[in-house]
């Protein structure tokens, strides 16, 4: 159905978006109406965005203050102690009020430590598990 689009002429798109979108298409180009209708259509198919999202879009499209997507925030206190395991050694990190200490060094961040342990760049909060879809970690990237 996509593909019939890039041949279809400005009011066949229009039509086309009417029927799709059930309202008139706006004046937009020939090449936006097809992005548009076929935005549509892949939504259609495959799930548009989460409610959350949408939420937040539409606020800002209103001129609503704009606020990052964060579902939960946890703040890592100074003593608590995290621990992961990795390739058969188990690492365990202290934190501080000024960062974090592993192996008898202090790093500003979990970051610096996932890098040290595995050689590569991680991210310190989901490397330690601290991170999901739905959890951001405050004061510990």
């Amino acid at each position: 159905a996509i593909d019939n689009l890039r041949r279809m002429t400005a009011p066949a798109l229009r039509a086309e978006w009417r029927r799709v979108y059930r309202i008139p298409a706006p004046g937009l180009s020939a090449d936006l109406l097809m992005r548009g209708i076929a935005w549509r259509l892949q939504e259609k198919a495959h799930g548009g965005l989460n409610a959350n999202i949408e939420r937040q879009l539409l606020r800002r499209a209103d001129g609503g203050e704009e606020q990052p997507v964060q579902a939960r925030v946890t703040k890592l206190k100074a003593g608590a102690q995290l621990v992961r395991s990795w390739r058969g050694k188990t690492h365990s990190v202290i934190v501080t009020e000024d960062g974090f200490l592993w192996n008898g060094t202090c790093y500003g961040s979990l970051t610096g430590i996932a890098s040290a342990i595995t050689g590569t760049h991680w991210s310190g909060p989901r490397f330690f598990g601290l991170t999901n879809k739905k959890r951001q970690v405050h004061g510990a990237a």
